[in-house]
């Protein structure tokens, strides 16, 4: 089969197009065609060994202390059932799944256990939009519902609103209840007020942290601010819930929970199927809905990477493994479709 892999650290171009082996359906697992999947932040930060704050030896003891130790990346997938092996009960061949692998995503096959993170996917949704799902939504959801502990009637500031976890952030804490504000770029307002934000701020021309409002809860999905500055626009209990941090951060979050008051609170998404199942629900329900920046070629992985390291695209971020089920099938989920960088406009 053909995979995006990568031998050493570095820069999109250490990401090549080979022939790998394709893996097998195990007892109580099934093989999946992958008909697409996202590149995340996960996925770059994983290739280019760039983790955070004082992170380096954890992040590299993880992911291969002085080679890569999973040879193909990709957190999230969509495609359908191939094959099933013993044991398996909970799918059949043809079925169409999305979810979360952890790696081995950029491929045209992956195995993943029957009991794994992956949710049917819902009726009508393309696999472009199903694969745009899992890392960003997952993210938004656990950060806001179990570490911000987000509640009807409160205000959340959503920093990084308009990328692959605050497009996702800004749809569900609408979905419970809260009051929402997105911070994004002048060009992505409009979308963020269709995705269901009361109030935007262009982060380019006004600073939040300057605005005379006060907010509950503010998810920073990009690493936009510092604790210290976060504080000063948060309500006297409010909490404020970065998703990249380092020892630093680790530090002030236990002094916070110590003293009380306004608190920071730190936590990593634990990509469950019964959070999937919810997502799928709130697709189907038409109450989120997958945000597509762009749909690469696997053999344009390199661009894919590069999009995601300018911090600077518009929801997710997909490869098509499999073009002929993503081509002509792309959705608009904002208000402008998504580009296709097939042919010379991948290059």
């Amino acid at each position: 089969m053909k995979a995006a892999v990568y031998e050493r650290y570095g820069s999109p171009e250490v990401v090549a197009i080979a022939e790998a082996p394709r893996p097998a359906a195990g007892e109580g697992a099934i093989l999946v065609k992958v008909a697409a999947a996202s590149v995340s932040t996960a996925d770059w930060r994983m290739r280019a060994s760039a983790f955070p704050g004082g992170l380096w030896l954890p992040g590299r003891l993880m992911t291969g202390l002085f080679a890569p130790r999973h040879r193909i990346l990709g957190t999230d997938f969509a495609g359908t059932v191939a094959e099933t092996g013993p044991g398996v009960t909970r799918w059949k061949a043809g079925d169409a799944v999305f979810g979360f692998s952890g790696h081995g995503g950029h491929a045209e096959y992956l195995a993943m256990p029957q009991d794994g993170p992956m949710a049917a996917i819902p009726p009508g949704t393309g696999f472009e939009e199903a694969a745009a799902m899992p890392f960003g939504a997952l993210s938004a959801l656990v950060f806001l519902r179990d570490f911000a502990r987000l509640r009807a009637g409160q205000r959340v500031l959503v920093l990084g609103a308009s990328g692959g976890v605050g497009a996702f952030a800004v749809q569900i804490a609408r979905h419970l209840g809260a009051e929402v504000t997105g911070v994004a770029s002048g060009a992505n307002l409009d979308l963020l007020r269709d995705l269901g934000a009361a109030q935007v701020i262009d982060y380019t021309r006004e600073d939040f942290a300057a605005a005379d409002r006060r907010w509950d809860a503010i998810l920073d999905t990009v690493g936009a601010t510092r604790f210290a500055r976060a504080r000063t626009a948060l309500t006297p209990e409010g909490v404020y819930i970065p998703l990249e941090f380092g020892l630093k951060e680790a530090g002030q979050a236990l002094v916070s929970a110590i003293r009380g008051g306004q608190r920071m609170r730190l936590g990593v998404s634990g990509d469950t199927r019964a959070d999937l199942e919810i997502l799928a629900g709130l697709l189907e329900r038409g109450e989120v809905r997958g945000v597509i920046d762009e749909i690469f070629p696997l053999a344009a992985i390199a661009e894919a990477y590069r999009r995601v390291e300018s911090r600077h695209k518009r929801g997710a971020v997909i490869l098509a493994i499999d073009p002929e089920a993503i081509t002509g099938r792309a959705q608009a989920p904002a208000t402008a479709a998504p580009k296709l960088a097939f042919g010379a406009d991948a290059h």
